[in-house]
This record gives structure tokens, C-alpha cells and sequence, in this order.
């Protein structure tokens, strides 16, 4: 289990750069729906989220690894961390698998900048780098951990955080790049809800509209 009710979850950070209103429905609202895309993320996850340490030319793997880090108030689990013999000990390295393809925005980046801020807290060393793997390309994408990607990190921490405590989910609005593929489109009802009106005015019109 991710969550705690006192721990901003690590995957809520994500949720809530792609879209505010889709990270307060699952992370407020407790609700969630499964398309194609979740379906297929699921199962490229399925071997990172059963918990086993591999050694491999010099390198310790964990995968499903527990991370938190109080000061900041995040907890999650890493898909895996690699830890790489360099001077002075062994360095963690996470890494975290996606289903798609790289992306213009930074949620995913985020998400596991969030994973190196625990590793720092946890281990009390300096995280430089991690990785991305994306299903859709195969490949893996190196993020580097500069000063912008921390400060944009620590930013939504604040931002979910201050959201998920106050327990209010923000009004639709709808774009079809970011809502056709999400997964809760028919609970958020954006083209609905998302021209300012509500359900019971959308009804209204309906009854009207009626001979």
C-alpha cells in the first residue's frame, strides 16, 4: 500500500501534474477506473512490484522498494533501485517503468526526482541521476536531478499536499490530448462539467428539452 493518511503518496505527484482534477478523484475522492493504457501499465509493472534483490555485474537491484522521507512528508515504492558500486560505496539509482512513450510535460520526472529526495533522506547521500523505462520505446531515459527538476519537486509536494488536505477536488476542464486517454473520463465527466455548469443544471436543460 502506497498511502498513509499523513504521507503525500509518491504516484500523487504525477497524478497531479498531469491533471489537478484526476489526482483529487483518486487521491480525495478514493475513486479509479481501468482502461487500455492502466490494463497495460499494470502488467509492464507487474515483475517491479513483486519485492526481490538481484546482484548483477557489480550491481544490487531491489525492486518494489519502500521510500519515505518525513521531512518532506512523501512516502511510495520505487519500481526499483539499483545501487552501483562507485567511490565510497555503493549509490542508488532509481528506476521507474512506464507504459508509454516520453512525454512534453515533467510529471513522470517529478515522480522520480520524489523517489530520489527519499533515497537522499533514507541513505543520506547525494542522488544525481535516475531512469525512466518506457514500454512503448523500450528504452531507458536518464534524468538528471538538477536544481530546476528539485525545485519544481519540492513545489508539488507543496501543491498536492495543501490539496489533498483541504479534500476539494478542482472543476473540470476539458482537453482532449490529456482527458480522452485518461482512465477516469467517465467519472470526471469534463465535457460536461467542464463549460461551468453542473449536473443539475445539465438536467434541467434535459427535462426541458423534453415534448
Amino acid at each position: 500500500m502506497e498511502e498513509s493518511d499523513d504521507l503525500v503518496p509518491l504516484s500523487a505527484l504525477q497524478h497531479y501534474l498531469y491533471c489537478p482534477r484526476q489526482c483529487a478523484l483518486i487521491h480525495v475522492e478514493r475513486l479509479w477506473a481501468e482502461n487500455r493504457q492502466t490494463a497495460e501499465g499494470r502488467l509492464l509493472h507487474d515483475r517491479a512490484d513483486t519485492p526481490q534483490i538481484e546482484r548483477r555485474h557489480g550491481v544490487r537491484t531491489i525492486t518494489a522498494m519502500p521510500l519515505s522521507s518525513a521531512e518532506l512528508g512523501i512516502a511510495g515504492v520505487a519500481d526499483v533501485v539499483e545501487f552501483k558500486v562507485e567511490e565510497g560505496g555503493e549509490h542508488p539509482v532509481p528506476v521507474e517503468y512506464k507504459r508509454g512513450r516520453p512525454k512534453a510535460h515533467r510529471a513522470d520526472e517529478v515522480q522520480l526526482c520524489a523517489q530520489a529526495l527519499c533515497l537522499e533522506a533514507m541513505f543520506g547521500c547525494r542522488v544525481e541521476e535516475g531512469a525512466l523505462f518506457y514500454g512503448q520505446t523500450r528504452r531507458r531515459q536518464t534524468v538528471v536531478f538538477d536544481n530546476a527538476l528539485r525545485q519544481l519537486t519540492l513545489e508539488t509536494i507543496r501543491a498536492t499536499r495543501e490539496m489533498i488536505r483541504a479534500g476539494q477536488t478542482p472543476t473540470a476542464s476539458y482537453l482532449a490530448k490529456r482527458c480522452d486517454a485518461c482512465s477516469l473520463i467517465e467519472l470526471c465527466q469534463p465535457k460536461l462539467l467542464g463549460k461551468g455548469r453542473g449536473v443539475e443544471a445539465w438536467l434541467r436543460e434535459q427535462i426541458a428539452e423534453e415534448p
